[in-house]
């Protein structure tokens, strides 16, 4: 007879109580996909099968298919509709995630000394964090990671301004399109799809009662000024759809781009109404997703900022995929 083992997560020991059993002599493990199960979860089979298999030389499943494990894990929550665990072993977004500059220069040599695995093994990938405590590695790792090419000097003048905003309360750890966008901004790639004149944002009620808010734009698009008005569910929706009724017919592609997140942290509360913040805004394009970030006293404009980051962001890529063949400095002079 074959000795199985069915464990539960209660105590947090579903994993190990598993692969202990194997090194008894167990030969069945059951578990799930996530750990998904009742009450605290199953065995993780997403932890289970590659420690089997990459630590302890069982072969669980054919070695040329241990790599879809992270595709299966994401479209396990997808079906199930839950947020994934970025801290899942194997398998999560941080898993093999790392930030400061001596950290990352050493993985960037020697991956070994940071990383249990190969990411790719289970179909993961390497990733590098933008924090006040990058050094050079770091951002020309993640320049790396992104297509730039950053020199030397770039890259220690993309770590002073990183510095220098992050001293100000931007974080880029949560926020990779803004990040991408500063290093292409030093990289002078970006080109100047356009720049804000005035902004006015007012609320007021209409002849039923009902609050309503407006937002009206004057923005410098292409050489032209453009002025439009829009209402909206608050003002910072009312801001969004101004910033698309102004752009639309000069970047059609955008009409795909929706705002899909947006959250804001209060950065120094003892300042009461005055207090600084910070925003971070998702956009999708129903394929991709990125974020961006803003910072200000002023709700608004912090708002802003993180808005036009991600305008920006879709139309540098929309562009680089209108032309794939074309450098990204001829895009930035288009």
């Amino acid at each position: 007879a074959t000795l199985g083992v069915h464990a539960h997560n209660d105590g947090g020991c579903a994993v190990a109580n598993s692969l202990a059993a194997v090194r008894a002599g167990a030969r069945h493990v059951q578990g799930t996909i996530n750990g998904l199960g009742e009450r605290c979860g199953n065995a993780d089979l997403c932890a289970v099968i590659p420690d089997l298999q990459l630590k302890m030389n069982f072969e669980c499943v054919p070695s040329d298919q241990l790599d879809a494990l992270v595709d299966l894990s994401r479209f396990t929550n997808e079906v199930a509709n839950l947020d994934p665990d970025d801290g899942a072993p194997y398998v999560g977004r941080s898993a093999f995630t790392h930030k400061g500059g001596v950290h990352v220069s050493a993985v960037m040599k020697e991956p070994s000394t940071y990383e249990h695995v190969v990411p790719e093994a289970v179909g993961n990938r390497r990733r590098a964090l933008v924090s006040d405590l990058s050094g050079r590695s770091n951002i020309r790792y993640k320049a790396e990671e992104l297509g730039i090419d950053l020199g030397s000097d770039a890259a220690a003048q993309a770590v002073e301004r990183i510095k220098e905003l992050e001293h100000l309360g931007y974080e880029f750890q949560g926020a990779e399109a803004s990040f991408e966008l500063l290093l292409r901004t030093i990289q002078d790639e970006v080109p100047d799809f356009f720049g804000l004149d005035r902004m006015r944002v007012w609320s007021g009620q209409d002849d039923d009662g009902e609050q309503t808010v407006e937002a009206s734009l004057a923005l410098t698009v292409q050489d032209q000024r453009t002025l439009a008005v829009a209402e909206g569910k608050g003002p910072v929706d009312a801001l969004s759809n101004a910033m698309r009724e102004a752009l639309h017919s000069f970047y059609p592609s955008l009409n795909a781009v929706r705002l899909s997140d947006y959250k804001v942290r209060v950065l120094t509360p003892q300042d009461g109404t005055a207090a600084t913040v910070r925003v971070l805004i998702e956009h999708s394009d129903g394929t991709s997703t990125w974020n961006t970030v803003g910072v200000s006293a002023n709700i608004l404009d912090a708002s802003w900022q993180a808005l036009a980051d991600g305008l920006r962001y879709a139309l540098f890529h929309s562009a680089m995929e209108a032309a794939p063949g074309q450098t990204q400095e001829s895009v930035a002079s288009a």
